[in-house]
């Protein structure tokens, strides 16, 4: 299973020959290596409606005839745009044919918002992903805070690998994600939404420390990095 990070929160996991992203933000991201246009996938998968996390969903499903896997309200809104789409909902699970994508609670905000018009479109609730194959399971939690829950799902759950969010101001800061990662219990975590705007800016390498200080291995990823899992 190759993994790929492609900056901000967009991770491109690929496993039997097929592939999927998650949160596409490319173009509008200034420290991304790669272009919408060179992106090949199977499906795309969103956590939420925020424009850096939907931006180059649509130009991405279209180009590559892939459906976009969404919260229902999202996923209405993507069809809009002329793609195929697959909604779905909190606890549920989704069989890709080559991996099966379980949609989990995140406590966020999820809207987009029109300046032509100055409204805010209802996106449905934020959420996360748990992705199953090759007998793995990778967490990518989508733009959260700490909730208690993370704990029960590290109960429940084997996760080999986790992308958690860093940033804080509008997602969990290092303290918080280094909580969540012992409740998940993942082995393998992966900062990520960090870096990419002033407000967020993070010392990375100082998280992954603490993480391997908790007896849980942590890998800094630059935009465009790859590893196999």
């Amino acid at each position: 299973m190759e993994i790929t990070y492609h900056g901000h929160s967009c991770i491109q996991i690929e496993t039997g020959g097929k592939s999927l992203i998650i949160d596409p933000f490319l173009r509008g991201n200034p420290l991304s290596v790669t272009k919408p246009e060179d992106v090949k996938v199977d499906a795309v998968l969103l956590t939420h409606a925020h424009g850096d996390h939907i931006a180059d969903a649509a130009p991405i499903a279209k180009a590559n005839g892939a459906p976009v896997v969404a919260i229902v309200e999202l996923a209405s809104y993507m069809a809009w745009q002329g793609v195929e789409t697959v909604g779905m909902n909190l606890g549920g699970t989704y069989d890709l044919g080559f991996a099966k994508a379980k949609m989990i609670p995140a406590f966020h905000s999820s809207g987009i918002v029109d300046e032509t018009t100055k409204t805010i479109h209802y996106a449905g609730m934020p959420a996360g992903f748990l992705i199953r194959a090759e007998g793995k399971t990778i967490l990518h939690t989508g733009d959260t805070c700490l909730f208690g829950d993370m704990k029960m799902i590290g109960e429940r759950e084997s996760i080999d690998l986790a992308f958690l969010p860093i940033g804080d101001h509008f997602t969990m800061g290092p303290e918080d994600a280094l909580q969540a990662a012992k409740w998940f219990g993942a082995r393998h975590v992966v900062p990520v939404h960090y870096n990419t705007f002033p407000p967020i800016r993070q010392d990375s390498e100082a998280f992954v420390n603490k993480l391997e200080q908790s007896g849980i291995r942590g890998h800094v990823m630059a935009p465009g990095d790859r590893f196999t899992l």
